[in-house]
């Protein structure tokens, strides 16, 4: 797949769990966590997504602005960010435009059998815009304690 770091991260429109139209371009001047995940309260998106809320106020004293997409549709993030009490936006990509632009819509394998489906990847993307890291396998228990780690150490 491409290398996308160092280069402008492709901007998007998207609506929110609230039906809300959201873009790329909105966040500009804060660092974004741009994070996909397979589908909508599975084991290793909701564990990922509790980590990220419970290192939120971390997150924010940095200036990261967290962004969650994955294919599943506005009601079922409704259901998810309600459940699992998370305080940032999921973005609902049903038509798969920017899980393609992102080149995170992948074949997986999963029980001997193959089929397309999200790979649980993120960008780290500066104030600028710029994507400055891909994480390309994701660990959900240790994401957000990574993420926290890089933009200090990076100095964003």
């Amino acid at each position: 797949m491409a290398d996308f770091v160092g280069k402008q991260a492709p901007d998007f429109k998207l609506l929110d769990d609230e039906n809300k139209e959201r873009s790329l371009a909105e966040f500009k001047g804060k660092i974004v966590l741009f994070y996909f995940y397979p589908k909508d309260m599975t084991s290793g998106c909701t564990v990922e997504a509790q980590c990220l809320r419970d290192r939120m106020n971390d997150l924010k004293a940095l200036n990261v602005q967290v962004l969650g997409v994955s294919i599943d549709d506005v009601k079922s993030h409704q259901k998810f960010k309600e459940k699992e009490h998370l305080n940032y936006p999921l973005l609902a990509d049903t038509d798969k435009k920017v899980v393609n632009m992102y080149g995170v819509w992948k074949e997986k394998f999963f029980m001997g059998r193959k089929y397309m489906g999200i790979s649980r990847e993120s960008f780290l993307i500066d104030k600028k815009g710029v994507i400055v890291k891909h994480y390309e396998k994701v660990k959900p228990k240790e994401h957000a304690e990574e993420v926290i780690k890089d933009v200090k150490g990076m100095g964003l």
